[in-house]
Order: structure tokens, then C-alpha cells, then sequence
């Protein structure tokens, strides 16, 4: 059976934690993570918090050595070992996928803890990208118990593969705050 494309993910905070919600694609409604200061309108690198607006999703990646190539309508390539994304403000690369080694502050895609076996680009602070407002802004797979992000949207590895069958090029995801 063929899944139609959602417009619009919407994830919306939890009234009793903060730190969680649940996202809605259409007529599939999972619980996920939010990050560990919450959700805010005015997001800086650090702060921990979950950007709040609607925001474009940009490509998604995988680790190969993980399971198979994930369906969806969005651009999709593998994770490599030598996979970066830069979060340091002095980097002229910030925001975006670096070649590892880099000499400046970054985090790996290629992760031994899973998280990033299956993650979603979102387009928070693309356009122009403007230094201090955060970077690497995911959905991404969650941590046992759900435990907060550091400013991602992060739901179960056994949902992530039926979400990402619903989305599209033209899908957004709106964070609520």
C-alpha cells in the first residue's frame, strides 16, 4: 500500500515535561523528544533548546552498516565514518556537513550510540545561516526513556521508517512552543 506525503509534521511540547511531545504526520502520532531546555523562539548554540517555528526538512542520511536504505520522497544519502557537522561559530562552515578531521568544534554523524542511524536535516538556521543561533538541528532517533535532546526532535528507531515513508520535498515540520 502506498503512503500519501504529509504537508505538515507538526510536534507539539508536552503541558506535564517540557523536555518531551508527540509528533503528528497525518494520521500517525508517535511520542518524541525535545531538548533538554524545552522549546524557545529565540534558539542559541548551547542552549539546549528545540527551536520553535515551521521549517522546511531539507535531506535525510543513514548509516548503511545499520539497515537497509530508508523510503522516503526526500534527498537521501548515506552517513560515512568521516562525517562531520560543524557547531563552532568561528568555523566558515558552521552549520553544515564538514569532512572529518576538522580542526574546529564539531560533532560526529557516525555514532556509536544510534542516534544518528537514521536523521532528518532540518532547515532551522539555514537560510542565511547566521553564527550563534544553533546548529544540527535533527530529527533524529531517541535515547532509551526518551531522555532530552540537545536541541533536536528525536522519536523511536521502530516509528522512524514509517515517518519518513510520509514525507516529501515539499513536507514541513512545525515545532509548537
Amino acid at each position: 500500500m502506498k503512503r500519501s506525503r504529509v504537508n505538515v509534521i507538526r510536534v507539539f511540547r508536552s503541558p506535564l515535561d517540557h523536555r518531551r511531545g508527540r509528533l503528528e504526520a497525518g494520521n500517525l502520532v508517535i511520542p518524541c523528544a525535545l531538548g533538554r531546555s524545552g522549546t524557545r523562539h529565540a534558539k542559541r548554540e548551547g542552549d539546549g533548546a528545540s527551536p520553535v517555528g515551521r521549517f522546511g526538512i531539507l535531506q535525510a542520511f543513514y548509516r548503511p552498516d545499520r539497515g537497509p536504505r530508508p523510503r522516503t520522497g526526500l534527498p537521501i544519502r548515506p552517513i560515512r565514518p568521516g562525517d562531520g557537522w560543524s557547531d563552532d561559530v568561528k568555523d566558515r562552515r558552521y552549520n553544515r556537513l564538514v569532512p572529518l578531521p576538522c580542526p574546529t568544534g564539531h560533532e560526529k554523524m557516525w555514532r556509536d550510540d544510534h542516534l544518528y542511524d537514521v536523521v532528518l536535516d532540518i532547515a532551522w538556521n539555514r537560510g542565511p545561516i547566521v553564527k550563534g543561533r544553533g546548529s544540527a538541528i535533527f530529527l533524529h532517533l531517541a535515547r532509551p526513556g526518551f531522555l532530552p535532546t540537545e536541541g533536536c526532535v528525536a522519536v523511536d528507531k521502530r516509528m522512524i521508517r514509517r515517518l519518513l515513508e510520509r514525507i516529501g520535498p515539499k513536507t514541513r515540520i512545525e515545532i509548537v512552543g
